[in-house]
């Protein structure tokens, strides 16, 4: 059996938004379930080499 490579897991995991890193943490099982399910989504684009999702929502700032 193949041992899978930890270092592109962890790379992922650190290229997560802060709040899904911290969230994992959270008194709210809501809140960890959310947490949880970005940092699966970072581990999935990292892996395929996807470029991030950008969130409609989020409001672009001017620079």
């Amino acid at each position: 059996m193949e041992r899978i490579d930890p270092t592109p897991i962890a790379q992922a995991l650190l290229s997560a938004p802060g709040w899904a890193r911290a969230g994992l943490t959270a008194p709210y099982a809501s809140m960890r379930e959310d947490a949880a399910l970005e940092l699966a989504n970072a581990i999935i684009e990292h892996r395929h080499d996807l470029p991030p999702k950008i969130d409609d929502g989020q409001l672009g700032l001017a620079l």
